[in-house]
């Protein structure tokens, strides 16, 4: 077979795989990376090694660039997981980043391909064959003085080799031994069978690890109707899903449970979500459980939660994978349920798929955070289409307040100003709400809190143009949101500018230095509070002090909320009509308003609207 055959059969399994279509960018990594593995591992007598290429873990959390396969001495199976790089120089950070030569900062692929190697380590289930995992990285443009370098910076010998471009034309035998395969033989056809056949889950050392530090948090403490929903779906999942050396209870049967469970900000429904997931790994392991998401930036959150033990992350798929993860599940949580995306009307085919296959599905949602026209499930939908299949449908309501400091009142007072008739702020003795005249004001209240070691962060409605790009070598971020301040009696007017949060985390060139966290962390890494973060970058989240901009698209004029799309920097909002504009407008703010634990201070840049929240709260 020809290369180009070859690419582009590889390109269709990448396809039916579920990776989507194959990028310029992934297909040059290929046409470049590719040809000097296989050189050498003919090179080195290795050719009858089985060779993956683009190995997916389960749910799609990582892809190996090689993994190879061979029988190892005693009847196993060896495993050498190859990590493929391009570079030939980097600056090294510390042990576990390094800068690349275009100014981009990245793991150290020494440690990168070693949290590979943890994977096959602690997801072996107990009944698959053994193995013996090694992993290399292949620099195959690189000197070896710079291949030496790198490998240095990795700081204390994790056995990992750094071989490169030098290295690659060493004596077969030697090459062989560098590549950790010197002792490895071809598999065979029951080898490679057995090796395809495992179905890599957490071990049982994995899961009291992780499951123990989920389960067991204070931070994920329950209590109330969190409790009384955690009881009952722990009921519902021993009826229908098998413990360890237990069938399903008397109960179970027919077509499994689907578990709907609602609430609004702050009622607790993340919580509850990650405390479930901790149960269901370690009561019912077998069943795999997953925790998905289509929030990309809780899931990085959840991934930083779990980023001490690196083969946790396995348990958090994209939620891009959530067709492929249903038919691997036995159970699976689902948080935001709300933003699943839809293509027409009915169910979204991807939640569909969750009802049709996983025996216990537990989802959470909230229909009034629906920000977007192609966003929608609700409740009524899930349990039509359960009954449709013939499952059980549960539906449990969280009702109470732990965000702004246990202020039921607060959010009360939130849907009130927005979905009824808006009411005064009577205060209440754990919460600060106040207005602020001006951004400046508002920002200096972040600063303030952010000194007193509070996390803080400012968000905005979408009001403004947001730059993703940067030059390079760039030490600041774009300062695209500019607003009017008038000048008072004796003062002059100003303009206040600020950026928004980073599509990518801005490093110092020289040294490395965190300047502003990638805009997925924004609202709990350091640096964030001197960005804006938006309701993509906030919803799920929460922090102890907030400062809201409500922007020029949503305003209180003749006595009601009018919105103006216009006003809009989303592209997938700005074609709307005010009316149907509206209610996602009024979704967004909600959101916003209702991130701080402790604090939230607004402006707002209508004058109107300002005068309104005037009325019905008191100045900063």
């Amino acid at each position: 077979m020809d290369e180009a055959a070859f690419l582009s059969g590889c390109a269709a399994r990448y396809r039916a795989a579920g990776f989507g279509v194959l990028g310029a960018a992934e297909e040059r990594s290929w046409r470049k990376s590719w040809p000097p593995l296989f050189a050498a591992l003919v090179r080195a007598g290795l050719k009858d090694l089985q060779v993956y290429l683009e190995y997916g873990t389960p749910g799609g959390g990582r892809r190996l660039d090689a993994l190879l396969v061979g029988a190892a001495p005693g009847g196993g199976l060896g495993l050498v997981v190859v990590e493929l790089k391009q570079w030939q120089s980097c600056r090294i950070l510390d042990t576990d980043r390094v800068m690349r030569s275009d100014g981009v900062v990245t793991a150290h692929p020494v440690h990168q391909v070693a949290a590979y190697r943890s994977f096959f380590k602690h997801w072996r289930p107990e009944s698959a064959p053994e193995v013996d995992v090694r992993a290399a990285v292949i620099l195959h443009n690189a000197t070896a003085a710079e291949g030496a370098v790198l490998a240095a910076g990795a700081g204390k010998d994790v056995g990992v080799p750094v071989v490169t471009a030098e290295d690659l034309a060493r004596p077969g035998g030697e090459l062989a031994r560098l590549l950790h395969c010197g002792d490895l033989a071809a598999p065979g056809t029951r080898q490679v069978s057995q090796f395809e056949g495992i179905r890599w889950q957490p071990s049982s050392r994995l899961l009291d690890h992780v499951g123990a530090d989920l389960e067991g948090s204070s931070k994920f403490a329950l209590v109330g109707d969190q409790q009384d929903a955690f009881v009952r779906i722990r009921r519902a999942a021993a009826r229908h899903l098998p413990s360890p050396g237990q069938p399903p209870g008397p109960e179970g049967g027919g077509e499994g449970a689907v578990i709907t469970v609602s609430g609004g900000p702050g009622s607790g429904k993340t919580a509850l979500a990650v405390r479930l997931l901790g149960r269901l790994m370690r009561a019912h392991p077998t069943t795999r459980p997953r925790f998905i998401t289509p929030s990309g930036t809780l899931r990085a959150h959840l991934q930083d939660a779990v980023r001490g033990h690196g083969a946790a992350r396995e348990l958090f798929p994209a939620a891009s994978s959530l067709r492929s993860t249903a038919r691997q599940a036995g159970a699976l949580i689902i948080d935001e349920a709300q933003r699943i995306k839809r293509t027409g009307t009915g169910l979204p085919a991807d939640l569909a798929a969750v009802l049709e296959h996983v025996p216990v599905a537990v989802i959470f949602l909230d229909e009034r955070q629906i920000i977007r026209p192609d966003e929608g499930t609700t409740v009524d939908e899930i349990r039509t289409a359960a009954q449709a299949l013939h499952r059980t449908h549960h539906h449990l309501e969280l009702t109470g307040s732990f965000r702004c400091s246990g202020s039921a009142a607060y959010t009360a007072w939130v849907d009130a100003l927005l979905y009824a008739t808006p009411q005064r702020w009577t205060g209440h003795a754990g919460y600060d709400l106040q207005l602020a005249d001006d951004p400046f004001q508002l920002q200096e209240g972040i600063d303030h809190a952010t000194a007193q070691g509070y996390t803080a962060r400012t968000t905005a409605g979408f009001c403004w143009p947001w730059t993703r790009t940067r030059p390079r070598g760039a030490t600041t971020l774009p300062l695209d949101i500019t607003i009017d301040v008038p000048g008072r009696p004796g003062a002059p007017a100003r303009t206040w500018h600020a950026a928004w949060n980073a599509a990518t985390a801005l490093t110092h060139p020289d040294d490395g230095r965190a300047l502003a966290p990638h805009s997925q962390l924004w609202a709990s890494h350091t640096g964030g509070h001197q960005q804006i973060g938006c309701i993509y970058t906030a919803q799920g989240l929460e922090y102890h002090h907030a400062g809201v901009i409500i922007g020029p698209d949503l305003t209180w004029t003749d006595g009601r909320w009018q919105a103006h799309p216009d006003q809009s920097r989303d592209e997938n909002l700005r074609h709307l009509t005010p009316d149907q504009y509206l209610p996602y407008a009024l979704n967004t703010y909600r959101v916003l308003l209702t991130r701080g634990t402790h604090t939230t201070h607004i402006h707002t840049t209508h004058p109107d609207t300002h005068q309104l929240l005037q009325t019905l709260t008191r100045r900063s």
